[in-house]
């Protein structure tokens, strides 16, 4: 059986900048035991530049070395991790502009139901507020209106 490192796999990514999620991956793999792999007393350098936050300078991080079984069901799994990976990260939510709607990015009419839903709401707890506030007024009004009436003494 051929046995492979994780070093020498983590070289054959596209897209080496994620070679740190595709660690991640591969341990969760072997911990699911969809890959047999196993540790190796050494450690080596990921191919990621990581950046410091408030600067310009970039680093590099090791992790532990593993090792192993090279089978045809891995090399399917590497293919389509490989890529997941390199496929662009999907960013945040577009934002709903006129252009967008415009260009198709936006959905308009999601954007009518989610309003509509968002403006009725709204309006219901608004009301419940006000039936609230109502409720406690009248309370307030009749039991003052039950307490007996204080006759003055002369």
């Amino acid at each position: 059986m051929p046995y492979v490192k994780l070093s020498e796999q983590v070289q054959k990514l596209s897209n080496p900048q994620r070679s740190d999620a595709f660690i991640k991956l591969f341990q969760e793999a072997v911990r699911s035991g969809k890959i047999d792999g196993a540790y190796l007393p050494e450690r080596f350098t990921m191919p990621k530049q990581f950046t410091r936050r408030g600067s310009d300078e970039t680093y590099q991080r090791d992790t532990r070395e593993m090792i192993f079984n090279h089978t045809p069901e891995f090399d399917e799994w590497f293919d389509e991790t490989n890529r997941d990976l390199a496929a662009t990260r999907r960013g945040g939510t577009i934002k709903p502009t006129l252009e967008a709607v415009e260009s198709g990015l936006v959905d308009f009419q999601t954007m009518v139901e989610e309003t509509r839903r968002k403006l009725q709401a709204s309006f219901e707890k608004g009301q419940a507020l006000g039936k609230g506030r109502a409720k406690t007024a009248s309370k307030e009004t009749t039991s003052k209106a039950k307490a007996p009436k204080r006759t003055a003494k002369r």
